[in-house]
């Protein structure tokens, strides 16, 4: 009974961390980043960044806020949220409609992620975070916004995105589900101020998105005792596609529109933030708080999964210059049963070996 009260607690929590995201929370980002002039490009590697990983960024902060060593629930959500993005999200993007690419902002976005995972892994090398190497992927994440603005000057690209209005901007789901659904979404209604008033929304929002979090962390904990499977796997799997599902829905409507290049950005361009913000920051300031270094955990599974994830953006890579920066439902499905397999890979992984 107890464990069906924890996959309840996930299930609704998911939900509303999906509605709080993209009814609230990124729509005040949007009039923020409108009050501030600020470009596409600095927005869209800022604000969109944190709007769209801000689910793994408090499940990394409240992992290692919580007593009894679960930093690794942080760690995994992230690892494994990155390998959901790179291949479900891209794959999901490519299926619903073919689309060419242009390469500048991929070359960019997969260089800068590339480097973030290698970064990860020696982070992670011995057991121990130091503040310096904190600093350091804060800073490099830093490096990279630079980037993001200057590159259209440095390396001079047209969009490729053909947008097609007639596709709809939201996808509603009419289902007898979705009507089960209907009170939390009057509550939502009845406890979120009105759209012009945009930074009470932003407010609220975070603060929603923190307790959203902090049920998701107590549960993913309750059933990894309950059933007896490790923490990691938990987070890599159950928490990672969970916080993701936002990210896909959002992307796969972008690419339904025609806007593929923007989905693919999104979905390598949130993995950058998540690996150096959503895990540097936190431990940055775990290390200052307590006033020494971070002491992680050993996992085989966590090392395996970082090097897989590795090996996919090499692979994603290598597929878009043989295509031409050109993707479609091939390609899609390669890329989605490739995650399957990972998935199922970590299963066995627990259960038989």
């Amino acid at each position: 009974m107890i464990l069906l009260g924890y996959f309840f607690a996930l299930i609704i929590s998911f939900y509303l961390l999906a509605e709080v995201s993209d009814r609230f929370f990124v729509p005040s980002l949007d009039k923020i980043a409108e009050r501030f002039n600020m470009s596409h490009d600095m927005a869209g590697a800022t604000l969109m960044a944190i709007g769209s990983s801000a689910p793994e960024l408090f499940v990394a902060i409240i992992s290692l806020a919580l007593p009894g060593n679960h930093g690794i629930i942080g760690i995994g959500t992230i690892v494994g949220s990155a390998l959901f993005n790179l291949l479900v999200i891209v794959g999901a993007s490519a299926v619903v409609r073919a689309a060419t690419l242009s390469w500048q902002p991929i070359v960019r976005d997969m260089s800068f992620y590339t480097i973030s995972i290698a970064a990860l892994f020696f982070v992670l090398r011995d057991g121990f975070v130091t503040k310096y190497e904190a600093g350091l992927m804060i800073l490099f994440y830093v490096v990279y916004v630079i980037a993001v603005v200057k590159w259209r000057k440095i390396f001079p690209y047209v969009d490729q995105d053909q947008i097609d209005e007639e596709e709809p901007a939201e996808v509603e789901l009419k289902t007898g589900w979705k009507r089960i659904l209907i009170p939390l979404d009057m509550f939502l209604e009845k406890l979120f101020p009105p759209a012009r008033y945009y930074f009470a929304m932003f407010a609220l929002s975070i603060i929603f998105i923190a307790i959203l979090c902090w049920v998701l962390v107590e549960s993913a904990i309750g059933v990894s005792r309950i059933i007896h499977i490790p923490e990691l796997i938990i987070a890599l799997t159950v928490l990672a596609v969970g916080t993701s599902v936002p990210d896909m829905i959002s992307s796969v409507i972008v690419a339904k529109q025609g806007r593929g290049g923007m989905a693919v950005s999104n979905a390598v361009g949130s993995n950058i933030f998540d690996i150096l913000i959503g895990l540097g920051l936190p431990w940055l300031v775990y290390i200052i708080y307590t006033g020494g270094v971070l002491v992680g955990e050993s996992e085989k599974g966590l090392d395996r999964s970082i090097i897989f994830l590795l090996g996919s953006v090499i692979v994603v890579f290598f597929t878009f210059w043989i295509r031409k920066w050109k993707v479609g439902p091939g390609m899609g499905y390669f890329f989605i049963f490739a995650y399957l397999f990972y998935l199922i890979w970590e299963l066995m992984d627990v259960y038989l070996i």
